[in-house]
């Protein structure tokens, strides 16, 4: 059963180092008005706060990460990573422990009743060095991004420390902090909000959230038990243990596994939240009740954004920023895609090697790739919880059909996984040449192995990693080098002395030919591709994508 308190049994172990105590700071003993002055405050240590303060740590910032509780989130809440998540957190120096504690999985069920209709393969192909998606209690990933800070000099984390007003400046923004102790003020040149979907500085700042909320409720229940069941995302439309309903069945570490039932709209939240009203339905659905609860939860979908995510110095970001249903694992996903699109960013306005203009396109990029998730989020609502008769009809309609038929199998909606949003940028350059395939400027940066001339095996994920924190240039050779522009990093694959396409795959995801390169942003994106890249065009589409011009 789940403890008195609301805590997990895991957890209970788990906070034995996760639990933090109040530390006072020298910023609260300054004199009168005298404010502490800092060039980023992130507000809240949740995945995409520490993430974020992380990414601009290692890029030589000095961070301050506020957070108003004194330990890691509670509660499993999300789990589902993605492989770009996993790639990202590999930059972070996280991405291994993510990983070996993590679920491995990458095939998902979609069942009718007890009928299986479909299968998929979200990763079907080799030589990726990360997986499609990883299980993983968000209290797992917080802990250790938590390790991580602590290594890092540079990030100030202090915990119940609570901002309770912000006054915007021209040269910053002034923030008043209460603590155990009272309370103090700082300047910080920008302000960095991860304080998620109940955001106090979004409501300090005077701006809402624009969208819908859907009147279904999900039970969420973590339940641990010994079980045969694959690691496979399993998703019921209409379950003999759940008529009528939907359900979802994952595994996470530990032996912990998330079970999501569709309940009415006017079931009552207290009592379905109960332990001893959730265990029958449970056990319909496992056929025992040899299993203790880890976590139980309820919540509504939820499809809404800021209509800006830059309000003067303070920008926002995940659920702060952004809502999406929990079906599809776009909310903590899409929260740290926006992490790493933001820290470059603000690292070069920081550094004044771009204009502050530079910053426009974070919300340009994100809130575009908030609007799919949302238009995602709300197509799979709909068909999970029709709202009219006649989504009813549909629905029926396709599940019906696509026992027989291909066409409908892909108009099963149980929740469209995340994947990397692409961007339609104005830090991109546009192709001016002929291509068959490989990926276009606003799309991430495809893997693929690599190896050394003598013979140590890698991938291109881990070269890139190697570069630094800046733009890079990949280019596969010709035999001559390409003339790249001074500071530009460079992955260079063929010729004498390079890195080896050791499994033809590189050149087959790039569409490459001798002679082809591509331009990457310091968050793996592509800024522009080149057939036959010359000095003046390297400069130009790096000066655009740097926001120079």
């Amino acid at each position: 059963m789940a403890q008195a308190d609301g805590r997990t049994k895991i957890e209970a172990k788990l906070q034995a180092k996760t639990q933090f105590g109040y530390r006072r700071h020298a910023d609260q003993d300054r004199a009168g008005g005298d404010l502490a002055e800092h060039a980023v405050v992130v507000v809240g240590a949740g995945p995409i706060g520490l993430s974020l303060a992380i990414d601009l740590a290692q890029r030589g910032h000095q961070v301050v990460l506020l957070d108003d509780a004194d330990r890691i989130g509670e509660g499993s809440r999300a789990i589902c990573f993605s492989k770009r998540s996993l790639e990202y957190w590999d930059r972070l120096g996280v991405g291994d422990r993510m990983v070996e504690k993590g679920v491995v999985w990458s095939v998902g069920r979609i069942f009718h009743g007890d009928s299986q209709l479909y299968e998929f393969n979200l990763l079907p192909e080799q030589g990726h060095k990360r997986p499609a998606f990883i299980n993983l209690q968000q209290f797992y990933a917080e802990a250790y991004l938590v390790d991580r800070v602590e290594q890092l000099p540079g990030i100030s984390l202090r915990w119940r420390n609570k901002v309770t007003a912000l006054e915007q400046r021209n040269d910053g923004v002034v923030l008043t902090i209460a603590t155990p102790e009272g309370s103090y003020r700082l300047l910080a040149a920008y302000v960095i909000a991860c304080d998620g979907a109940r955001s106090s500085l979004r409501q300090m700042v005077g701006a809402e959230f624009s969208g819908q909320v859907f009147e279904d409720q999900f039970l969420i229940a973590d339940v641990k038990m010994t079980a045969a069941f694959p690691t496979e995302r399993w998703f019921w439309f209409d379950p003999p243990f759940h008529a009528g309903r939907s359900a979802l069945l994952h595994k996470q570490p530990d032996d912990v596994w998330r079970i999501d039932l569709q309940l009415r709209p006017d079931a009552d939240p207290v009592a379905e939240k109960r332990p001893e009203n959730v265990r029958p339905r449970i056990a319909r659905m496992l056929g025992h009740d040899q299993f203790e609860f880890e976590w139980i939860s309820l919540y509504k979908f939820q499809c809404r954004r800021m209509d800006k995510f830059i309000h003067g110095r303070v920008i926002f970001a995940g659920d702060a920023a952004h809502q999406v249903s929990p079906f599809g694992a776009r909310g903590a996903n899409s929260g740290l895609e926006d992490a790493e699109n933001l820290a470059w960013k603000l690292d070069r306005v920081l550094r004044k090697l771009s204009p502050e203009a530079l910053l426009e396109s974070y919300h340009v990029e994100r809130s575009a790739a908030a609007d799919e998730n949302i238009r995602e989020s709300t197509r799979s609502t709909d068909f999970m919880a029709p709202n009219t008769a006649q989504e009813a009809r549909l629905r029926k309609a396709v599940l019906a059909l696509a026992k027989e038929t291909e066409f409908a199998k892909r108009m099963v909606n149980g929740g469209r996984l995340s994947v990397p949003t692409t961007y339609d940028s104005p830090l991109s350059t546009p192709d001016q040449e002929s291509w068959r395939g490989g990926p276009r400027p606003g799309t991430s940066m495809p893997d693929a192995p690599i190896a050394t001339r003598d013979g140590r095996r890698s991938f291109l994920t881990d070269a890139f990693i190697d570069q630094g924190t800046r733009f890079t240039l990949l280019a596969f050779c010709n035999g001559s080098s390409i003339e790249a522009p001074e500071g530009l990093g460079a992955i260079r694959i063929g010729g004498e002395g390079y890195l080896v396409d050791c499994e033809k795959l590189a050149a087959a995801r790039y569409d490459a030919e001798p002679g082809t390169a591509y331009l990457l942003r310091p968050d793996g994106y592509i800024a522009a591709r080149f057939r036959h890249p010359t000095r003046p065009a390297l400069e130009a589409a790096l000066a655009r994508a740097a926001g120079l011009n």
